[in-house]
C-alpha cells in the first residue's frame, strides 16, 4: 500500500500490475519498468492516480532494472479538475485589453502615417493597415498556442493582448497563461512551434502586399525615419517586389510591411531556444539535459551580436532575469516521434528565415 498521510485514502500498488512491473515503493515514489504501450498505459495510471487523490509526474532512472518512477503528490479538487476537465477562464478581460490594443494601435498607425485624430476623428481610419495586420499576426500566434493547447487537454486562457501607447507600435504583444501541467515533451514541442509557425504564416502574406505597396525615395529625404534591418526572408521579398533600385535610393515600408517586419521579428525572438520562449520549449523537448549546451551557445552569439546592436544585451539581460531553466513536463518518458522532429526543424527553419541580426541599424 502506498500511503499519502496516515488520514486519506491509500493506494494499493497491486491495481497498477496491469501497466507496471514494481519493483521498489517509497519516498521518492514508485519504480518499475511501465509495460508496452508505454504511452497508453502511462495516460491510463493518470486517471488512475487522479481519480486517486494525486498528481502522478513520470520519469527515467538511471537504474537498467528500475528504470522508470512515478512520483506523487497530493493535490485537491480543484487542482484534479482542472487536469483532467481543463476549462476556458472567464473573458471580459481578455476582450477589454483586447479592444484597448486595436485602439493604441490604430492611433500609432493613423499618427506615423500623418494623421491626428486627436483633431479629426476619421484620421484613425488611416491605422487600419497597420493595426489590422499587426494584431492578425499576433492574434494568430497566441492563438495557434491555444488551440493546441486545448487539444493536449492544458487548460489555458485566450490571448491577453498588452495595449501600450508606444510611439512606434502601439503594444508590447500578446501572452497566453497556461494554468496546468504540460503533459509530455510531444505537447511541448508542438504548443511552442505552433504559435511561431502560424505567425509566421500569416506575415508572409502581409509583408508581401506591403512591400508591394511600399515606394522607393532617396535616401537624403529620409528625415525622422527608423532604419530597419532585414531578416532573409524580407530580404529576398524586397528584392524581388523591387528589384533593381538605384543606388542612394532605400525603402519607404508601407504600414503592412511593417506591420510584416514586426511579425518576422516577434517570431524570430519567441523561437530563440532559451528558457521558457517557445523555442525554449522546443529545445527542452528535443535536447533535454543537453539543452544548456544549446543555452550557453545561443547566449554567447547574442553577446557577440550585441557587438553590433547593443539591443542584444538587453534581451540577454531580460532572458535571464526571467530564468533559464525550464521546468519538466508531468510525462518526461514517452518518447518524441518523427512528426515532433519535422516540426521542431520546421520551427528551426523558421527561425533562420526570420531572425534579424541587427533590427535596428546604428548609423
Amino acid at each position: 500500500m502506498l500511503e499519502n498521510n496516515p488520514e486519506t485514502l491509500l493506494i494499493d500498488v497491486k491495481d497498477l500490475e496491469q501497466y507496471i512491473v514494481i519493483n521498489k515503493v517509497g519516498p521518492a515514489g514508485i519504480q518499475g519498468r511501465i509495460l508496452s504501450p508505454v504511452d497508453e498505459n502511462i495516460l491510463a495510471m493518470k486517471e488512475y492516480f487522479y481519480d486517486n487523490g494525486f498528481i502522478p509526474y513520470f520519469d527515467k532512472t538511471n537504474d537498467p532494472m528500475n528504470p522508470h518512477i512515478i512520483g506523487l503528490v497530493p493535490a485537491d479538487s480543484k487542482q484534479l479538475d482542472m487536469l483532467q476537465n481543463p476549462k476556458r477562464p472567464p473573458i471580459t478581460l481578455n476582450v477589454v485589453l483586447f479592444v484597448a490594443t486595436v485602439f493604441t494601435t490604430l492611433l500609432v498607425g493613423s499618427l506615423n502615417r500623418g494623421g491626428n485624430p486627436f483633431h479629426n476623428v476619421t484620421d484613425i481610419f488611416l491605422g487600419i493597415p497597420f493595426s489590422f495586420s499587426l494584431l492578425l499576426i499576433l492574434g494568430g500566434h497566441e492563438l495557434g498556442h491555444y488551440a493546441v493547447s486545448r487539444r493536449y487537454g492544458v487548460s489555458v486562457t485566450l490571448p491577453y493582448f498588452l495595449p501600450i501607447p508606444h510611439p512606434l507600435i502601439g503594444t508590447m504583444g500578446a501572452f497566453i497563461r497556461i494554468k496546468s501541467i504540460l503533459p509530455n515533451r510531444r505537447a511541448l514541442i508542438r504548443i511552442g512551434a505552433a504559435g511561431p509557425i502560424i505567425g509566421f504564416i500569416l506575415a508572409i502574406p502581409i509583408t508581401i502586399i506591403g512591400l508591394a505597396l511600399s515606394r522607393t525615395a532617396k535616401m537624403t529625404d529620409f528625415t525622422g525615419g527608423i532604419g530597419l534591418g532585414s531578416s532573409l526572408l524580407f530580404k529576398l521579398f524586397s528584392y524581388i517586389l523591387h528589384p533593381n533600385m538605384p543606388k542612394g535610393y532605400d525603402l519607404v515600408l508601407h504600414p503592412m510591411a511593417f506591420a510584416g517586419w514586426l511579425g518576422f521579428f516577434v517570431t524570430a525572438m519567441n523561437l530563440l531556444p532559451l528558457g521558457q520562449l517557445d523555442g525554449g520549449h522546443i529545445a527542452y523537448a528535443i535536447f533535454g539535459k543537453y539543452r544548456k549546451y544549446v543555452t550557453i551557445g545561443i547566449i554567447v552569439a547574442m553577446v557577440l551580436l550585441g557587438l553590433l546592436w547593443p539591443g542584444w544585451f538587453f534581451w540577454v539581460a531580460l532572458i535571464v532575469l526571467l530564468g533559464l531553466r525550464h521546468p519538466k513536463s508531468q510525462d518526461e518518458i514517452t518518447q518524441i516521434k518523427k512528426s515532433d522532429k519535422i516540426i521542431a526543424l520546421t520551427a528551426l527553419v523558421v527561425l533562420i528565415l526570420a531572425f534579424i541580426p541587427v533590427p535596428f541599424p546604428i548609423k
